[in-house]
C-alpha cells in the first residue's frame, strides 16, 4: 500500500499534519443518536489533519435506527463507507471486517459512543510517526464502576502474556496502527476474534499516549462484568496454552502433595503402629484431588470447543449490505509547505 505525501492544506504552525491516509473504523451498536455527533467531530478533525480518509461505520446487529443514521450520513458525506452485518458478531469480529475492507495506509479504531475524543487522534499519530507500529490512547483516569474496573482489570492480565505486562495495561479500543499489520491475520477465520492479540502476530512495537476519556452521555456499556471475563476466559483459551500450563502445574503439585501426604500417613502408621485416624482428614484430601482434576478436564475441554468451533467454519463476520464510497475521494486543498 503506497503513501500519498504531503497532505494538502494551510495549518497553523505547530498542528501535526500527518503525510498518510488514513481509514477510521467504528463498530456500530445502538448508537443513531451518537453517530451524528460523532461524524461531525471527525469532519473537523480529519479534514484538517490529511487529504485523503475515510470513515467506515460497521453496524454489529443494532436494534435500534442505527442503520438508517449510517445510510443518512453516508449521502452527506462522500468519503463514509456503512457495512451492515447479518446479526450481531462482537466488536472486535466488527473491527476485523472493517479493517480487512480499508483502503488506505493507517487504521484507527475508536468506539461509537463519545467516549474517545477524535481529537485526540493527532497526537496518537504523531507517536506512531516515531517509529511504533501501534499506538493505543490510554484513558487518562478510568470512569467505570468497580466491577467494570475489575473485570478490564483480569482481561488485560489476560494480554500479559502476548504483549508483556506494560503494554497490557494501556490497551484500549482507541488505537491506531499501520495498515500492513493485518497481513499477519489475513487468514485468520476463527469465530472468536481479539484484535489485540491479532495484532502482536505483526508486530512488537506498541506504545500509547494518555488520551482524556469523555463521560458517557447517551446509551450504556454492553459490556458487563461477566462479558469481559468471558473475554479474558476466550482470549487465554482461544490464543494462549498458558492455562494448559497451569492444569500441568496444578498436576503436578497435587502429585507431589499427594506423595508429602503418603509419606506421612506411612511415617504415621511406622512411628505409632496407627493409622491416621479422622474422616475430615481424607475426605480434604479426596476434595482436594477431584477438584484438581475436574479443573484439568474443564480446561481441556475449552481447548476442545475451540477445535470444534474451528472445524465448524463459522466466519468472523457476515455482511449484508455496503454503502458509501467506492473510490478514493480526495479532499482537495492547496498544497501547504508546511510538510513534504
Amino acid at each position: 500500500m503506497k503513501s500519498l505525501k504531503s497532505c494538502a492544506r494551510q495549518v497553523p504552525k505547530g498542528d501535526f499534519v500527518s503525510s498518510e491516509t488514513i481509514s477510521v473504523i467504528i463498530p456500530v451498536y445502538n448508537s443513531e443518536k451518537s453517530l451524528p455527533l460523532l461524524v461531525d467531530r471527525l469532519v473537523s478533525v480529519m479534514s484538517s489533519l490529511c487529504k485523503t480518509f475515510e470513515v467506515i461505520l460497521v453496524n454489529d446487529g443494532s436494534n435500534d435506527g442505527s442503520w438508517g443514521t449510517i445510510v443518512s450520513l453516508s449521502a452527506r458525506f462522500p468519503w463514509l463507507r456503512g457495512i451492515n452485518l447479518m446479526r450481531n458478531f462482537g466488536q472486535h469480529n466488527a473491527i476485523l471486517c472493517g479493517i480487512r475492507l480499508a483502503k488506505y495506509t493507517l487504521i484507527v479504531t475508536m468506539d461509537d459512543d463519545l467516549q474517545n475524543p477524535p481529537e485526540e487522534i493527532p497526537r496518537m499519530l504523531a507517536r506512531l510517526e516515531e517509529g511504533h507500529d501501534v499506538v493505543y490512547g490510554t484513558p487518562q483516569a478510568q470512569q467505570q464502576g468497580l466491577w467494570r474496573n475489575l473485570a478490564s482489570t483480569v482481561t488485560k492480565m489476560a494480554l500479559q502474556s502476548f504483549m508483556g505486562a506494560k503494554n497490557a495495561r494501556q490497551v484500549s479500543t482507541f488505537r491506531v496502527f499501520r495498515t500492513e499489520l493485518r497481513e499477519a491475520f489475513r487468514q485468520y477465520e476463527g469465530s472468536f476474534v481479539s484484535l489485540d492479540v491479532l495484532l502482536t502476530w505483526g508486530t512488537t512495537k506498541f506504545s500509547s499516549v494518555p488520551v482524556r476519556q469523555e463521560p458517557r452521555t447517551l446509551g450504556q456499556s454492553n459490556y458487563s462484568f461477566s462479558r469481559l471475563l468471558m473475554l479474558a476466559v476466550n482470549m487465554m483459551t482461544g490464543f494462549s496454552i498458558l492455562p494448559l500450563q497451569v492444569a500441568s502445574f496444578l498436576g503436578f503439585a497435587c502429585t507431589i502433595f499427594g506423595l508429602c501426604i503418603l509419606i506421612y500417613v506411612l511415617a504415621t502408621f511406622f512411628v505409632y503402629g496407627s493409622a491416621v485416624p479422622g474422616f475430615a482428614f481424607l475426605a480434604s484430601i479426596i476434595a482436594i484431588f477431584s477438584g484438581a482434576q475436574l479443573l484439568a478436564l474443564g480446561i481441556i475441554g475449552e481447548y476442545l470447543a475451540r477445535m470444534h468451533f474451528r472445524t465448524l467454519g463459522m466466519p468472523t463476520c457476515v455482511i449484508r449490505k455496503q454503502i458509501g464510497a467506492e473510490q478514493e475521494i480526495l479532499m482537495t486543498r492547496p498544497i501547504s509547505k508546511h510538510r513534504e
